[in-house]
């Protein structure tokens, strides 16, 4: 009769936790969705860079 409750409360805790992903999915591409929505910024690039400096130029490959 034991095993029963507990297969009944494992249930229960593997859906509270596939809905807590499900709503943690949503979230991120509710997230991804308004970003790719905001404006590009002070550039029209649309690339987020780290830092206000330019990328190094990179010499070709020597022979």
């Amino acid at each position: 009769m034991i095993e029963i409750e507990y297969q009944k409360m494992h249930t229960a805790q593997l859906l509270r936790e596939a809905e807590q992903e499900r709503l943690a999915r949503t979230v991120t591409r509710g997230r991804r969705a308004a970003r790719r929505a905001e404006p590009a910024g002070h550039d029209s690039t649309g690339a987020d860079s780290h830092t206000d400096r330019p990328r190094r130029q990179r010499l070709p490959r020597t022979a």
